[in-house]
């Protein structure tokens, strides 16, 4: 390649005549984001996760977006990273810049993305309509909530590849599975149907396929209802708590309760069970 490796993928991605890859659909306080390069299982490649990860900074700096539902388009959610772009850093591991140049394609791309997600006051609903694997799944895991059609199949293809749980995986899976459940998995393999991935904990909940977007919905509307302040502080609360000790969260919580008091949802509240009527909405 001409330019180092990591410009020259910025550069393809941010081609204006490349094609476009993520559809996003708004609908008054939430949207919805779609991998779309269906013939490929949405693979990662340079425009898509380029125009991903500006479709996601734009959302998140929209104060009347509060939920947004990431999707694939049939028949899968992405089939992880591009082997292309493997190929190509492979080839560029002697160069000037050797492996440092895919360690910033991977943490400012793939890992900006998961932060993204993770550390916005947005919800984020993955929607796995089908096989979820890499990188892809990985952020479908960082999500708030991970719903799953009938048809969705998690694949654990790190080991095959030679490659350890990435951006952020290894975090999910002890998490929900715990370090010899985690370690299992990786070994095994082996693709893990909706109802495994839900009883494991991968995914909260499965639906018929033709539901999945229908019920994505539902849980932004579940956001819609609830007032601005209380979603936007509880999810950096609970992704904080997650990892403190019970003291820890517990002052967490201490220090962030009292701005509730302060807010005009919380006094209405207040008022009405009071005065044993029932809140409007």
């Amino acid at each position: 390649m001409d330019k180092p490796l990591y410009r020259g993928m910025v550069a393809e991605g941010d081609d204006p005549a490349a094609p476009q890859r993520i559809l996003v659909e708004r609908s008054g306080d939430r949207a919805v984001v779609t991998l779309d390069e269906p013939d490929r299982l949405n693979v990662l490649s340079a425009p898509l996760v380029r125009q991903l990860r500006r479709a996601l900074e734009d959302l998140a700096a929209d104060n009347d977006i509060r939920a947004v539902v990431l999707t694939g388009a049939d028949p899968g959610f992405s089939a992880g990273g591009d082997l292309r772009m493997m190929r190509a850093a492979i080839e560029n591991r002697y160069q000037a810049e050797g492996t440092a140049d895919v360690w910033r394609w991977i943490r400012r791309e793939f890992g900006g993305i998961a932060r993204l997600i993770a550390g916005s006051d947005t919800v984020f609903v993955a929607a796995l309509n089908g096989p979820a694997a890499g990188v892809g799944l990985a952020w479908a895991l960082t999500c708030d909530l991970t719903i799953a059609s009938e048809r969705a199949v998690i694949v654990p293809a790190f080991a095959r590849l030679g490659l350890i749980p990435e951006v952020g995986t290894s975090w999910a899976l002890t998490r929900r599975l715990g370090y010899q459940g985690a370690l299992a998995y990786y070994l095994k393999g082996e693709h893990i149907d909706a109802e495994t991935a839900q009883q494991l904990g991968l995914v909260h909940e499965v639906v018929a396929h033709e539901k999945l977007l229908a019920t994505a919905d539902a849980w932004c509307s579940r956001v819609a209802e609830l007032p601005p302040h209380a979603v936007a502080m509880t999810k950096p609360l609970l992704r904080a708590a997650a990892d403190a000790s019970w003291n820890d969260a517990l002052t967490l919580e201490e220090f962030a309760e009292p701005t509730c008091f302060t807010t005009a949802a919380f006094a209405d509240s207040v008022e009405t069970m009071l005065s044993g009527g029932t809140r409007s909405r």
